[in-house]
């Protein structure tokens, strides 16, 4: 049955055209009922953010302080002074409405009821593409996809193609939040999974970085063999191996101090060493807040459209490689923030569920088949040792230039990246049964 329909969901109105179907037993299935979605933020939220805007008090700041205490005043100053006079959300919601293919879908998760879950869905002209999902993290979004998006689904007899699925997490854009305590990597890797056997995609591979590396690393281990088939992660962070792990690589742990003396780390894995580095003495504490009191934090990002952006704009510029933001790029990614769904505060509660779960997640090796791209400014560099001994690795790219946004900074390097992963000759060519991908 199709039905037309005009529906208002959690402040954000949705035109929706609905195709029902029913698929119910005594266990927990995913809901066969898609809605296509498309963004049309409410008139009055749009005047609300303008007031605040107008209404907003800015800090002093230091002389000649530049980035050493945070993000700048100046560059503050010119994104606020933008934000109120001269971007256009009506035509960048326009214009991620004629792009992206959107539909949401209720997803029954396991003692945690249904909830509608926001995705973008875009099939390749080949008939065998392979059908992969894409996993953002935070402070990222489902637009980290779009310039992926065109390589990923381009047919050609040169190289695979792939049928996209990038979900809005819970809690994150246009996807409805957990509404108990205790939503774990268990309960995004159900999302994920149920998802895409909903799409009809009972065999799949994945891509992550952020967040989502864990949420797709999970799924590897929970979905692995039977609907997972392999998964790639621009983010290939690790801890250091256990003596039982890896008992050389343990070892050389031990005596890293001494053994650098007689073999100096090479240059790449000294700029990874100091990039990893200064992550952890000047760049976490965004985590600490968010992983021990978000809901404090969440009043402020909920109440103040110039907090919000100061607090993200700053990883996406610290945490990216000179990539060159635009205004309007930087103010439409965090208006996806602000017009989200559950609200800005939901995003940051993903770090206080996953605080305890995250460091047992990165020892035991997945069994399925592991990819990695290696970007320079990442913004945690594990030695290469520590990342094979917590991976099933089958492929490795490493790449010149490109930070922890990799599907937006150098989308073409990883397009590249995985359909070497997956095409001819290829260690995962084939992987999914009569899914080679190629035109």
């Amino acid at each position: 049955m199709i039905m037309m329909r005009f529906s208002f969901r959690d402040g954000v109105w949705c035109s929706t055209t609905s195709l029902k179907f029913v698929l119910r037993n005594q266990t927990s299935t995913p809901s066969m009922s898609e809605s296509v979605f498309k963004i049309a933020i409410p008139d009055d939220k749009l005047t609300t953010l303008h007031a605040k805007l107008e209404l907003a008090t800015l800090p002093d700041e230091l002389d000649d302080a530049g980035w050493n205490y945070g993000a700048p005043l100046s560059d503050i100053q010119k994104l606020v002074a933008r934000w109120k006079n001269g971007f256009d959300w009506r035509q960048a919601e326009k214009q991620i409405n004629e792009e992206l293919p959107m539909f949401t879908r209720d997803i029954d998760i396991d003692n945690f009821g249904t909830l509608n879950i926001h995705y973008v869905h875009q099939k390749s002209q080949a008939a065998d593409a392979i059908p992969l999902l894409f996993v953002h993290g935070w402070p990222g979004n489902f637009l980290e996809v779009r310039k992926l998006l065109p390589l990923l689904t381009s047919a050609s007899p040169d190289y695979p193609s792939f049928h996209v699925v990038a979900l809005s997490l819970p809690g994150f854009g246009f996807s409805e939040a957990p509404h108990k305590p205790g939503f774990k990597e268990n309960q995004y890797a159900e999302v994920g999974n149920k998802l895409m056997m909903a799409l009809g995609y009972n065999e799949y591979v994945t891509q992550g970085g952020d967040w989502g590396h864990l949420i797709t690393r999970t799924m590897a281990f929970n979905y692995g063999g039977k609907q997972h088939k392999a998964w790639h992660t621009n983010y290939p962070v690790a801890f250091p191996p256990t003596f039982l792990q890896a008992p050389l690589t343990y070892l050389s742990t031990l005596v890293t101090p001494l053994s650098t003396l007689v073999t100096p780390l090479t240059p790449e894995a000294k700029a990874g060493h100091e990039r990893t580095t200064w992550f952890r003495t000047k760049g976490m504490g965004y985590s600490a807040e968010q992983s021990t009191q978000p809901q404090t934090l969440g009043y402020a990002l909920a109440d103040s459209p110039i907090g919000l952006l100061s607090w993200i704009y700053e990883k996406l510029v610290v945490w990216t490689d000179e990539y060159p933001w635009d205004e309007d790029e930087v103010l439409t990614w965090i208006s996806i923030y602000w017009f989200s769904r559950a609200g800005p505060a939901a995003s940051s509660r993903i770090y206080f569920e996953m605080e305890t779960v995250w460091p047992r997640l990165l020892v035991k090796p997945p069994r399925i088949p592991t990819g990695v791209s290696y970007f320079p400014k990442e913004i945690i560099i594990s030695p290469r040792s520590w990342v094979h001994a917590a991976n099933n690795i089958v492929f490795e790219s490493n790449h010149v230039k490109g930070g922890h946004f990799a599907a937006l900074e150098q989308p073409k390097e990883l397009a590249d990246a995985l359909r070497k992963m997956f095409g001819r000759g290829g260690p995962c060519f084939g992987i999914v049964p009569g899914k080679l991908g190629y035109a």
